[in-house]
């Protein structure tokens, strides 16, 4: 979530150089005006000046201060930075192209002559150079028109690979972390008026050697650098705010507040004031003051509070209601969202807890860093609308959760999930693979991880999305887990953690299983009535003991264009013949996967299902892609919105028939179960039906149905198979939450 201006949020600022060659300060023009306050006026401006030929290539954003904000000021310098390829050790001397900041060293223009990221020649080696340059070197200029802070502390949200930030000729150090904020103190080195920026990230993962956590993922194929999350920098008074959590206690109505607190002047005794408001009213909830604390210099001071609220609401993906929190030293205010929301696993139920109430985890997964080097990818992960408009698909699915997996989209994405209700499982950038394949690297200890969960963690707690620490994805190793131990107290709110393919260390953590049946290529829907209905683990037994998170499973993978990838081409030529077509392609994968979806559902042996994947790659020697018939306006492969959608409701249904084939004039029992998410019972009737294609139903009958409250329950229908020979589809219907209808599809055919 970070930190948010706390001043002159209506007129910005915005500087442009004007000339390509003269980085100096001639020739400066400035623009005033609430029309520019974000980044997507720069795009609309952009034409303009370049039609009365002035290139845009820098900008800069300063806050106005009034007499009635507090001390802090966050100056954001995302925009348009000027760019330069180069050596780790030598400031270029030219920048002679733009590029969007946050984003990717790709967003450049004019584009690099040789790639950034360039494909690498072996996707499973771990090293992994660009053979065109060690570094990437950012610049921009600033103004600072007001009076010098007493603090001035630089945020660089993510950068990879490396960070290395220059402030006027002094070095304010380095951050090697690729996917954690990286804080720089710019006390010294700042002056009134202009400032002089530079930012070096690493051009390959290789600046950050194998002792670093550098994305590694055996799928991509580029690597591709740049600062893609948002750059501050915070200015305030001392003592100043470090950083603050908030643990919420639903029980009691109140929310515990951690505040850290630093003194970089003369010793003092200080109160700290606490005040909580409701995010979108304002309406103040809670406050509290403090005693009087001594505050030595140079040392961190720990406040801790409990603050009863008022007309306590709690967040939920139902209903997403936030709160901000707002710490004040005297000389400097922090403000921060939170969300009265507690999450767990109960390990004798195997269920997850929200809000102290059984809740079914529906949902699916992006892979960002996979969509980075994405063809379609350009600025979309940092356009707002798109992003939200991503997590709105979402809830259209029924989906209330999503893995963001082996790593972390830009910051704003886990703010569009704390605004629209959507459980995050949070999973750290590290995949190595697990026992006979393992790659993971000597180099890479728990002391390494330990830091960067850390990190981690102070970025995120407050996020109430944010409900499960994933230490890794598909790894086997023995240094997550004394990592994790490390840094678990850190979280006031006890989430649980993922250790992967590693055992969980905590009866209160989760275990991970990626059950995807159809990797054996040889598979047929009908073997999943003899499948176990236990998830088990890739790499260890599931023993009961656990709540069971399926987060990855179906196996069923086609590019956006409908053709297999490498992963399931000898599948689909066993289901389908060699000469199967797209659409044919496209309706056995929705059909299979919302089947396959069901039958996790109805066996309730899992406390969340999760499907594999929404967002990520689409590219014609891929493994693994999405769902997007459309990706840019985010438009459904239409089979898979029509088929999977029904199989997540939260009211849902299973007819128990798996066969491809039936006998001529046979009878049947066919079976159908059901499912009920939701705290409430449901009642209501569920039709069968056995139909040719489009014609009247060759069988109709319905029964009336209760379900109890997070309930399941069963009903049986007799029918007699036609005589005649060909195909047929079987199909169950209940009408769910909004009166629906919720459908569950099985097709095959009649036999001699």
């Amino acid at each position: 979530m970070g930190i948010t201006n706390t001043g002159g949020q209506n007129e910005r600022t915005f500087l442009f150089a004007l000339a390509y060659g003269n980085w100096q300060q001639d020739g400066i023009t400035a623009i005033r005006g609430p029309i520019f306050k974000d980044i997507g006026n720069v795009k609309l401006l952009t034409p303009i000046l370049q039609l009365v030929g002035i290139p845009l290539l820098m900008l800069a954003n300063t806050s106005t201060a009034r007499a009635e904000d507090s001390a802090r000021r966050v100056l954001s310098l995302d925009g348009i930075w000027q760019i330069a390829e180069g050596q780790m050790d030598q400031v270029p001397a030219a920048f002679d192209r733009s590029v969007q900041v946050p984003g990717l060293v790709s967003l450049a223009t004019p584009s690099f002559s040789n790639p950034p990221g360039p494909p690498v020649a072996d996707r499973k080696q771990i090293p992994q150079k660009d053979p065109f340059r060690d570094a990437f070197w950012y610049r921009r200029t600033f103004r600072l028109d007001q009076p010098l802070p007493a603090v001035a502390r630089l945020k660089v949200g993510k950068a990879m690979f490396g960070t290395k930030v220059v402030l006027n000729g002094a070095e304010l150090g380095y951050h090697a972390p690729c996917f954690t904020p990286g804080f720089f103190d710019a006390t010294v080195a700042l002056k009134a008026g202009e400032n002089v920026l530079l930012v070096r990230v690493g051009a390959d993962r290789d600046a950050v050697t194998a002792a670093v956590p550098s994305g590694f993922d055996f799928e991509k194929e580029r690597y591709i650098p740049g600062i893609f999350d948002s750059v501050e920098l915070i200015l305030s008074g001392t003592p100043h705010v470090l950083r603050a959590q908030a643990a919420p206690d639903v029980a009691r109505g109140s929310v515990r507040v951690q505040a850290v607190l630093l003194n970089a002047g003369a010793p003092c005794r200080r109160s700290v004031t606490f005040v909580v408001r409701e995010a979108k009213s304002g309406r103040t909830a809670g406050s509290l003051k403090s005693a009087e604390l001594a505050m030595p210099t140079a040392t961190e001071t720990t406040v801790d509070v409990e603050i009863p609220l008022s007309g306590c609401r709690l967040w939920s993906p139902e209903d997403p209601f936030l709160y901000q929190l707002e710490v004040d030293s005297g000389s400097d205010v922090l403000r921060t969202r939170f969300g009265m929301r507690e999450f767990r696993f109960d390990p004798a139920t195997g269920k997850a807890l929200l809000n102290g109430k059984p809740y079914f985890m529906r949902g699916s997964n992006f892979t960002a860093y996979r969509f980075f080097e994405d063809g379609e990818c350009r600025d979309r992960p940092w356009d707002r609308d798109w992003v939200r408009l991503l997590h709105r698909r979402v809830k259209d699915m029924h989906w209330n959760c999503l893995r963001y997996c082996i790593g972390f989209p830009p910051e704003q994405w886990y703010d569009a999930a704390d605004e629209l209700g959507i459980l995050i499982q949070d999973e750290f950038p590290v995949w190595f693979g697990g026992p006979g394949w393992s790659t993971y690297p000597n180099e890479l200890k728990a002391e390494e991880l330990a830091e960067e969960y850390a990190e981690w963690m102070r970025e995120r707690w407050n996020h109430p999305s944010v409900v499960i620490w994933d230490a890794s994805n598909e790894t086997t190793t023995d240094q997550t887990g004394p990592a994790i131990e490390r840094v678990r107290s850190l979280d006031l709110s006890g989430r649980p953690w993922d250790n992967s393919y590693s055992a969980p260390a905590e009866l209160g953590d989760m275990f991970e299983s990626h059950p995807y049946h159809f990797q054996d290529p040889n598979f047929r829907l009908s073997d999943l009535a003899s499948a176990d209905p236990v998830p088990q683990g890739s790499a260890i037994h599931n023993d009961g003991g656990h709540a069971v998170v399926i987060n990855e499973y179906g196996w069923l993978w086609l590019n956006r264009d409908g053709t297999p990838t490498t992963l399931t081409q000898k599948l689909y030529e066993n289901l389908l013949g060699v000469h199967s077509t797209t659409e044919q392609r496209r309706h056995l994968y929705a059909l299979f996967l919302a089947a396959e979806t069901e039958f996790w559902r109805a066996h309730r042996n899992a406390a969340a299902v999760m499907h594999f994947t929404t967002l990520g790659y689409s590219r014609p020697d891929g493994q693994t892609s999405d769902h997007w018939s459309d990706v840019g306006k985010l438009e459904w492969e239409p089979q898979f919105h029509r088929y999977v959608r029904d199989a997540f409701a939260p009211v849902g249904l299973m007819v128990d028939f798996w066969k491809a084939s039936a006998p001529a004039g046979a009878d049947a029992r066919i079976r159908v179960t059901l499912v009920n998410d939701l705290g409430e019972p449901w009642h209501g009737p569920v039709a069968l039906r056995l139909r040719r294609s489009a014609d009247s139903p060759l069988f109709e009958a319905a029964r009336d149905v209760q379900i109890a409250p997070y309930g399941t329950a069963a009903v049986e229908f007799a029918l007699n198979w036609p005589h005649e020979a060909g195909p047929l589809t079987l199909e169950a219907e209940l009408r769910g939450t909004g009166g629906e209808p919720v459908r569950s599809v099985r097709e095959l055919t009649i036999g001699p």
